[in-house]
């Protein structure tokens, strides 16, 4: 059988075969690496810059210079006139002649309603400017009265489905009156402009003062009574109000969310004036100066308006268990301390036994249902013997030694219930003195190895099966296993 070579596929440029490692693809026709070239100006192509055409390659410049549209502004960049007759344009009936303000240039005519709605032609998506979901030509995009080019942020579009700019938008549809004129000047506009568009069906706004259109009873503005409308709203506790009427009832002055205050007569002020009015009196209160505040105010209009005051709030009792736990009297927020749920007042927030005014860091909650400092707590409910106290030794009194009390530990006094104290001592544990283990509550200072006394915490706590504690040494000599390689370090046989 005769030997037959495989067909490789041939180059569209020198029709020789095309091997793998030379190949190039374009248009699903392959070339040699050297063909793969524009067939007018001969520049060297790959993936991004090739387009086909029948066979033969091309740059995009080449290819849009022979291929591409002809025509005013068409031309590889340049904005030249092509050579072009519009002999194609000629020969259609439906062709018209664009009013547009530039040069003047055929437009082939859209169906209706699909155009431009200025000229009617038809609009490419090259020069296609949006308003409301309908295509403009740019060139058709200007202003319906003063023929200003418009863009995406200067058009307004008018309810004739025609754009406008900002200021004869204003003239022609926005608020008549003293102050609008839709341009920066303030005067009456006459309304005289109105007889060069009588013809027009847009909406002439007339009402220029809407407090004059009334409310009903309790939904209007509390001030005027009038109907609040969304672009003048100001919302006061729920309230809405004219912005024209949000001022302060006394002094008249305008107001906004920061500085407005809502009086309990169900009308605004302004800080001075809710304080002057509603605020404290008295010596220390007149809007930060230190002197007695009169404001002509008489004693009627203030014990109309507080019904009773007193300076010294101590003085007005509380039902049991609800006040100031030292003095009795109501507490109120201004003046409110807390400690263990219960509230105090500032001034009575002291210690007990030294009275030095005390903080939510300094205090400290007594068994007795009082507050101490720091020091009077240890001296009343610390711990009692060597090394306690402000001392670092035991003082004696009465000439014997301190050796006799080795043991710091309480030895009198009324124990704690069973299972409610410490498990070493029996006594109370307080929360000052408080070291927890998985059998019980500890004194801090009976919390030490059973064995050989050492001082213990977290880190180093052994809870043993008699209920006691030992530190990791006497743990493994009394709990832990026995026989060969267990010990205290030797791999010693024990003789337990």
């Amino acid at each position: 059988m005769p030997f037959k070579p495989i067909e490789n596929p041939k180059c569209s440029k020198c029709g020789k075969s095309v091997y793998a490692a030379e190949e190039r693809v374009a248009g699903g026709l392959k070339w040699h690496k050297s063909c793969f070239k524009c067939g007018l100006c001969g520049k060297m192509l790959d993936s991004t810059n090739c387009s086909e055409h029948e066979g033969e390659l091309y740059c995009k410049n080449c290819h849009a210079r022979k291929f591409g549209p002809k025509g005013y502004g068409f031309g590889g960049g340049a904005g030249c006139l092509s050579m072009d007759t519009g002999s194609h344009l000629q020969e259609n009936s439906d062709v018209v002649i664009s009013g547009a303000p530039l040069i003047a240039k055929a437009i082939a005519k859209a169906p209706a309603g699909e155009g431009c709605p200025r000229c009617g032609g038809y609009v490419y998506a090259a020069e296609q400017m949006l308003a409301r979901g309908r295509g403009f030509h740019k060139s058709c995009f200007r202003c319906r009265h003063c023929n200003r080019t418009l863009n995406s942020i200067l058009h307004c579009d008018g309810p004739d489905r025609e754009v406008y700019c900002r200021a004869c938008y204003a003239v022609r549809f926005g608020p008549r009156g003293l102050g609008h004129a839709g341009v920066s000047f303030l005067g009456l506009m006459c309304d005289a402009l109105d007889l060069e568009w009588q013809s027009d069906q847009a909406p002439r706004t007339t009402v220029i003062d809407t407090a004059v259109i009334k409310a009903a009873p309790g939904q209007g503005c509390p001030r005027c009574g009038g109907v609040v409308f969304a672009a003048e709203e100001v919302l006061a506790r729920g309230r809405p109000w004219h912005r024209k009427c949000f001022k302060c009832k006394d002094c008249h002055k305008t107001l906004d969310s920061i500085i407005a205050c809502d009086g309990p007569d169900r009308d605004v002020y302004c800080k001075t004036c809710y304080g002057k009015k509603w605020g404290p009196h008295g010596y220390g209160f007149a809007c930060g100066s230190g002197f007695l505040q009169t404001d002509g105010l008489t004693e009627d209009e203030i014990s109309a308006s507080r019904p009773f005051y007193n300076p010294d709030t101590t003085s007005i009792k509380a039902p049991p268990g609800q006040g100031c736990p030292r003095c009795g009297g109501m507490v109120f927020a201004a003046e409110q301390q807390l400690a263990k749920g219960t509230m105090w007042h500032k001034k009575c927030f002291n210690c007990a036994e030294c009275h030095r005014p005390l903080d939510s860091m300094l205090a400290c909650d007594g068994p007795d249902r009082e507050i101490h400092c720091r020091a009077c707590y240890g001296k009343l409910f610390g711990p009692k013997g060597f090394g306690y106290g402000h001392a670092p030794t035991l003082m004696s009194t009465e000439g014997q030694s301190t050796l006799l009390f080795p043991d710091a530990r309480p030895n009198s006094g009324r124990k704690a219930a069973p299972g409610k104290g410490c498990s070493r001592c029996g006594y109370a544990v307080y929360a000052a003195e408080q070291m927890i283990s998985k059998n019980g509550i500890w004194h801090k200072r009976c919390f030490s190895c059973s064995d050989c006394g050492k001082s213990l915490d977290s880190t180093n706590l052994n809870d043993a099966p008699n209920g006691e504690i030992y530190c990791r040494g006497c743990y493994g000599r009394s709990f832990g296993p026995k026989g060969v390689g267990f010990g205290m370090g030797a791999g010693a046989l024990t003789m337990a």
